[in-house]
């Protein structure tokens, strides 16, 4: 684990161009992402975007999106995000049933935790005293947490030499006590695609949930597919997949 040194509180403020000089000098230390580096903490795309970015948050800088009756352009913009995340993952083909809704959180990982959250509840209602979920090995370690925090029995099973995971392995993990099964588009950090359609067949037949983790593929899949480099299915296309992750982070670009 890494070790910084502490600055002790100033008893007196420091000048603006001090407090900037001191900011500059502690990243001389940090990684050059701008040089493509840094695989999975900046994804750049490019400067034009990056000045953009810096421009709004200064824009946004002090205000609280937590009300959005008080600051109604955040609502506005939330409402966008999701709206066409939504339109991009599916939620307008005839598939979906018409009825996706969604909402942003802080990243991926709050993402996987919410998943798991609305499957132990979903779980508890049908009777499940300790609902179980069935995810690949492959699945992200988010998974993991969040059985721990929601107190859900999270089984894991093998993938295959492609680093894949089968339908029939995560059919044979399921119990009556199974209330949601995962797949990945894609996985991390193989960058493989599970077989959704196979996965979502399975949910749709013993009729639980099938969360879809496209932390990674949200925003890079569905132009993948319109460029005709992908032409398996994923996303809510699919009759069977009830939720979807999509990490603005990554291909979303926000910072």
């Amino acid at each position: 684990m890494a070790t910084f040194p502490h600055t002790p509180m100033p008893a007196q403020g420091l000048p603006r161009d001090e407090v900037m000089q001191r900011l500059i000098t502690m990243k001389q230390d940090d990684q050059d992402w701008r040089g493509g580096r840094v695989f999975s903490l900046v994804y750049s795309a490019g400067d034009d975007v990056h000045e953009l970015l810096s421009d709004a948050l200064a824009l946004y800088s002090a205000e609280n999106g937590l009300n959005v009756l008080a600051f109604p352009s955040i609502g506005i913009m939330q409402h966008d995000i999701v709206s066409n995340t939504a339109s991009l993952l599916g939620a307008d083909d005839p598939a979906s049933g018409g009825a996706v809704e969604g909402y942003l959180t802080s990243g991926g990982t709050e993402s996987l935790l919410q998943a798991v959250k609305t499957a132990r509840d979903v779980g508890r209602d049908r009777g499940m005293a300790r609902p179980r979920v069935v995810a690949a090995e492959s699945a992200h370690a988010a998974f993991t947490k969040a059985a721990d925090y929601f107190d859900v029995e999270l089984v894991r099973v093998p993938v295959d030499a492609g680093f894949r995971v089968s339908a029939d392995a995560l059919s044979e993990a399921c119990t009556d006590e199974t209330i949601m099964v995962v797949g990945s588009a894609p996985t991390y950090p193989q960058g493989v695609i599970d077989p959704i359609a196979d996965i979502a067949g399975l949910a749709l037949e013993r009729d639980i949930l099938c969360h879809v983790d496209a932390c990674m593929g949200g925003f890079l899949l569905p132009f993948l597919t319109d460029l005709g480099r992908l032409d398996e299915p994923f996303d809510f296309r699919l009759p069977g997949v009830t939720s979807m992750s999509a990490d603005v982070h990554k291909y979303g670009y926000a910072s």
